[in-house]
């Protein structure tokens, strides 16, 4: 009987999950001028001043729905029915972009393939870098996470980050070394040509799932988390390369936990008594 409550706890889960994206799409576009906010408590257009510095941000302070969250082990229901991520990307020209308040790599107009999630394909349009990691697990931050932002034909936003602690380099960015320190200038954009996506690693098939936000700036909701359970390794320089696109004295580019406020948090594993 539990395994069926539990069941049909999913179930109804997802029914809200169907109904809250369909009614309610999101939309991928961020803020990019850093001139607007910033990460600095006491500027007043920190994290806790967002939501009242543009109408248009409101969701920054009054959303139910805010990203980012951590990931308490109370408040997971393990599951193994969500289903591998099925990830069909593929090699396309991108722009590596500093944005004042972060490095953006952004695939040209058509993506660079898509992650498809319940029949729905969400198109890989950009990746960014956050220093630390904004998502907790367990209460633990890490020092880097990476936002692989993808966007459906209808609006709909599904982001999948991926955590980084220090240790050794991480094959990806060190493929960007030298357009990344081509980039350090706030709002210099580097052609970088060819990128594989394929080539960010995620190395397990558990995965968080939770219905959240943009944690920039409007913080528009109903995006579609999945947060891969692994941790992988990068080096102090290869943050630091990151690290320099924040250009204020707050020392990070990583908005504070949000409240959960009662969100169904999952963790899909294929394998219950599997470990990766």
């Amino acid at each position: 009987m539990a395994k069926l409550a539990t069941q049909l706890l999913s179930f109804s889960f997802f029914i809200v999950l169907i109904v809250l994206l369909a009614s309610r799409p999101a939309s991928s576009q961020e803020v990019e001028d850093e001139t607007e906010f910033n990460y600095s408590p006491d500027s007043g257009k920190g994290p806790a001043k967002w939501g009242e510095i543009n109408p248009e941000w409101s969701s920054c302070k009054n959303g139910t729905m805010q990203s980012p969250i951590d990931m308490l082990n109370e408040r997971v229901d393990l599951v193994s029915h969500l289903g591998r991520l099925k990830r069909n990307y593929k090699p396309s020209n991108a722009t590596l972009k500093n944005r004042g308040h972060d490095m953006m790599l952004k695939w040209e107009e058509g993506g660079a393939g898509y992650l498809d999630i319940n029949g729905t394909e969400y198109v890989l349009q950009q990746c960014h870098w956050h220093v630390p990691s904004e998502h907790r697990i367990n209460g633990k931050s890490f020092d880097l996470e990476v936002h692989m932002v993808h966007e459906s034909r209808d609006g709909k936003v599904a982001v999948v980050g991926i955590m980084y602690t220090i240790g050794r380099p991480d094959s990806f960015l060190a493929s960007l070394k030298d357009h990344l320190s081509n980039a350090t200038d706030t709002y210099a954009a580097e052609t970088v040509g060819i990128v594989d996506p394929r080539n960010i690693k995620i190395g397990s098939r558990k995965y968080y799932r939770y219905i959240g936000s943009l944690t920039v700036p409007p913080c528009t909701e109903n995006v579609l988390w999945t947060i891969v359970r692994k941790v992988r390794t990068v080096t102090r320089e290869q943050m630091k390369l990151l690290r320099v696109a924040v250009h204020d004295d707050s020392g990070t580019n990583a908005r504070p936990e949000q409240p959960i406020n009662g969100r169904l948090v999952q963790l899909f594993r294929p394998d219950i008594g599997e470990e990766n």
